[in-house]
Parts: structure tokens; C-alpha cells; sequence
């Protein structure tokens, strides 16, 4: 059993199945490592080991009687922006530290309808604004490589979980990056789906026209069966894509013989680190000696994708926060002497200086007189941004890229320079501003840390994605690579 978080969800499917072990066993195996080594890396904010419990018990029946769904008996985690009714769900923020969900969000439902069981709820920047998991109001998550270096952001509590075998799989959300570069950090894979592709309903909102919920998991194979659990429209959801979802499962063996597959050469700039540069290069020929044409590719308007994206999401977060006043929901300062007062303290007291600074600076992007100087503006490029991509496809099937300037940097290191910060997501954000699917696989290491690959699709094509990347997982092993961190709790 000591092995067990080293399988990948297809891998514990079938032992589940042949019977090696009850899904009470494996549940009580992450729940067992949980205890003993998260208080190292702070990746959840709520355990939910009762409940994981009687789920797992429920899926032990429903495969006894052979009737069990998709994902039966699968531990996973959710990140805390993602609602689950019954159970706290707070965006790392003091704002919602006591708020219980009404109600789970529509991904939680279906992927509860598959028959996952629900370990707990992951740690996060506050509100999903971050590149590194250190805003949370429960605290910097640890990168379970390097403990004195970050997971990255947002989504860093579920790749950080993920990456040292605290669960098999879990979900995530991107607005700039968030699954994909903290994939990247940690050595994992991430998917961001075409937006719409899955319901935003009852994923608590950052920036509306950008956020995107997807899997994270340890293979493309992984990823691509959780999305099939997670994809599909909703009513409920007015982005929500009205197409069918394809099986994912049956288009991944397909050969890459044929693809074209582009390098973008604005992202092969001075800024990105040396090794993370030849690693890329390294699975460029890997995927030609598969029999994928190798092509250079020019996206001009991408240099603009992070100064337009911090106008666009900004402006979208002040609207979408004004809903925390201290009166409805969340936290309350105590004793407001006016209603004035209760705003204003409620506010200044519930919520983070990342997420302040984001308001004041959407805010004042909006109003009168600065509306057409610069949101207006932010609009316009992601309009030339997204043509940029259209463009593109044209000439090739897919986009191969970094995923992140640089590995993952030491606590701290960054916490004073906003800029560089966000410089974090410099090749992720124009896939959002344009609403576009993309993926991170790991591809190699520098100085003991994981270097993330991004591939690039067309609207809809997370079917080519995974089956590209799981191409690419069939002859390289940089996927089944664990970190240290807790092999002598284990041995």
C-alpha cells in the first residue's frame, strides 16, 4: 500500500476493479498521508475525512454490484473557489472563512456523479489572484520539491497536493495560468479548457470572461478522463458551450504522423530561463521523431497579452467583488457604527492586499474618463491577440511553448515586485484573453525542479491536446517523476 499514490487514476481504476485494494483502503491511505505530511506543505485549507469515508464505502458497493461509474472510488481535491455544498468553501480569503456552500458547483456535481470521492479542499491565492499561493489568508502552500520554494499560483494547493501524492487527482481554475503554471512549478499536468468548455456555476468569480475550470492530474491520460466526468453544458451557466462532448479516451492513442505543431518565437525571448528553453526545444524533437512537422510561428501581439490582461481582469474582479459588503454573506467587522462603516471595514478587514490592489486598480479602469483609455483599449488587443492565434491555425494544428519564464522561485523571493510577479504568466495569459484550451506537461528539470511545456489548441480541440500530450507522456518519463518529500515518513 505504500505505493499507492504513485499510480496514476487509470492505474488505480484497475486494481480497484481486479479487487487489489477497496477504495476505503486506498481513501484511508491519502487520508493517512494527509495527516502526517501536509503540515509541511499547507496544500488544504479543509479535510474532509469522514465523508471521504463514507463515499469511498458507497463506491465499494456500487462496483460489488458491478454498476459503478466512470471515476468510482477515485480520491481527489477540489480547489476552495470550487463550491461543495455542505462544506466550507473559501477562495483563501478571510472574506469567506465562514461561509458554507449552499450548493456544489456544477463540475462537483457531475464529477460526484462519476463516483470520485472528495478528500478536502485545496489552498489557493485569495480570490485566484496570485502566481505563487503565498496570498492566502491560511497561508504560502510548499512546493513539495523544494519546500522553500513556491507551488505557484493559484491553483498551488492542488498541484502541490498532487505532486506529493496527497491525492490522485483534483480540479483547478484559470483565469491567467493558474492550473497550467502551477502544473509546470510542480511536475504534474494541467489542462485550462476551451472557455465554456466546462460550467463556471458555482465557481466563485475572479474575472468573468476569463476563468475556466479544468483537471489536474499526474498524466494527459489522467486529465483527459476527468475532464470527460467534468465537460459539457449547463444551463445554468449563460458561457456555458452548447456542443457535445467528444470521448476523449477514444481520440488519445491516435499518432501525431502528419501534425503540424508551431514554436512560437515570441516566447523563445531573453527572459526565459536557459534550460527551460532547451527542454522545449528537447520535446520539439521528440514529438518530429513521432512524425509531427515542426514549424516556427509568429504571434506579433502576444508581448501585449500581460498589460492587457491586467486591465481586462482587474476590471471584471471589482465588479464581481462588490458582492463581499459584510451584509449578506462573509465576514462582518464587528461593531459598525454606520452602514458607511460596514462597507468600508468589512472590506478593508475581510479582504487581502493583492485582491485591494486588484479592485482599486479595476475600479479606476472603468471609470469615467479613463474607460476608453485604457479598458477599452485592453479590449481591442485582445481582440488583435485572438486573431493573432486565428492566424496561426492557419498554418499549424497545435502551439508548443514554455509554460513559464523560469522554474519555481524560493518563497518570498518576488513578494515586493509586483511586476516580476506577474512576468510569472507571460505565456499563459494570452491562451485566456483569447479563450483558447491549452495544456502544461512536464518536460524536464533544472536544478532539481520541474520545467512545464505548454501546448496550445484550437476552440473545442482538448481532444487533440490530450492525445498530442499523452504522445508525448508514451516516450518521455518526466510525468512519473515524484519529489523526495516524504519518503522516509513512508519507508
Amino acid at each position: 500500500m505504500t505505493e499507492l499514490h504513485r499510480k496514476t487514476v487509470r492505474q488505480l481504476l484497475t486494481d480497484l476493479d481486479n479487487k487489489v485494494f477497496s477504495s476505503v483502503e486506498l481513501t484511508r491511505h491519502y487520508l493517512d498521508r494527509i495527516e502526517r505530511l501536509d503540515p509541511s506543505l499547507n496544500s488544504y485549507i479543509t479535510v474532509l475525512g469522514a465523508s471521504a469515508l463514507a463515499q469511498a464505502a458507497a463506491m465499494d458497493e456500487a462496483r460489488r454490484k458491478g454498476n459503478q461509474p466512470l471515476l468510482a472510488g477515485i480520491p481527489i481535491a477540489h480547489k476552495d473557489i470550487i463550491c461543495t455544498q455542505g462544506t466550507k468553501t473559501t477562495a483563501g480569503s478571510r472574506m469567506l472563512d465562514n461561509f458554507i456552500a449552499p450548493y456544489s458547483a456544477t463540475l462537483a456535481e457531475r464529477l460526484d456523479a462519476a463516483g470520485v470521492v472528495t478528500l478536502g479542499k485545496t489552498n489557493m491565492d485569495e480570490f485566484a489572484m496570485g502566481s505563487s499561493n503565498e496570498n492566502s489568508y491560511y497561508g504560502a502552500v510548499h512546493n513539495p520539491w523544494h519546500t522553500d520554494h513556491v507551488p505557484g499560483g493559484s491553483s498551488g494547493g492542488a498541484a502541490a497536493s498532487m505532486a506529493a501524492g496527497l491525492c490522485a487527482a483534483a480540479t483547478g481554475t484559470d483565469t491567467g495560468g493558474s492550473i497550467r503554471q502551477p502544473a509546470a512549478f510542480c511536475g504534474i499536468t494541467g489542462l485550462k479548457p476551451t472557455y465554456g468548455r466546462v460550467s463556471r456555476w458555482g465557481v466563485i468569480a475572479y474575472a468573468s470572461s476569463l476563468d475556466q475550470a479544468g483537471p489536474m492530474a499526474r498524466t494527459a491520460e489522467d486529465a483527459a478522463l476527468l475532464l470527460q466526468a467534468m465537460a459539457g453544458f449547463d444551463a445554468r451557466d449563460a458561457t456555458s458551450i452548447d456542443q457535445p462532448v467528444p470521448d476523449y479516451m477514444a481520440q488519445i492513442n491516435r499518432p501525431v504522423k502528419g501534425l503540424k505543431i508551431g514554436l512560437c518565437q515570441e516566447y523563445f525571448d531573453p527572459g526565459l530561463d536557459p534550460d527551460i528553453k532547451a527542454a522545449v526545444l528537447d520535446a520539439a524533437k521528440t514529438l518530429e521523431s513521432r512524425g509531427a512537422i515542426i514549424k516556427d510561428i509568429s504571434l506579433p501581439n502576444s508581448q501585449h497579452g500581460i498589460p492587457a490582461y491586467y486591465i481586462i481582469a482587474p476590471a471584471e474582479c471589482s465588479a464581481n467583488l462588490s458582492r463581499y459588503d459584510g451584509v449578506r454573506f462573509g465576514y462582518r467587522c464587528a461593531d459598525p457604527q454606520s452602514i458607511e462603516d460596514l462597507y468600508k471595514r468589512s472590506r478593508s478587514e475581510g479582504l487581502g492586499r493583492e485582491v485591494k490592489s486588484r479592485i482599486m486598480v479595476g475600479a479606476f479602469a472603468l471609470s469615467s474618463g479613463y474607460y476608453e483609455a485604457y479598458y477599452r483599449k485592453a479590449q481591442q488587443i485582445r481582440r488583435l491577440i485572438s486573431q493573432d492565434f486565428a492566424n496561426a491555425f492557419t498554418q499549424v494544428d497545435y502551439i508548443l511553448g514554455p509554460t513559464t519564464p523560469s522554474p519555481a522561485f524560493k518563497l518570498g523571493e518576488k513578494a515586493g515586485d509586483q511586476v516580476a510577479m506577474y512576468l510569472q504568466d507571460i505565456y499563459t495569459i494570452a491562451v485566456n484573453l483569447a479563450g483558447l484550451p491549452a495544456i502544461s506537461v512536464p518536460a524536464g528539470f533544472t536544478k532539481g525542479l520541474p520545467i512545464g511545456m505548454q501546448l496550445i489548441g484550437r476552440h473545442l480541440d482538448e481532444g487533440g491536446l490530450l492525445n498530442v500530450a499523452h504522445q508525448y507522456q508514451l516516450v518521455t518519463d518526466w510525468h512519473n517523476r515524484s519529489p523526495n518529500f516524504g519518503n522516509q515518513q513512508d519507508s
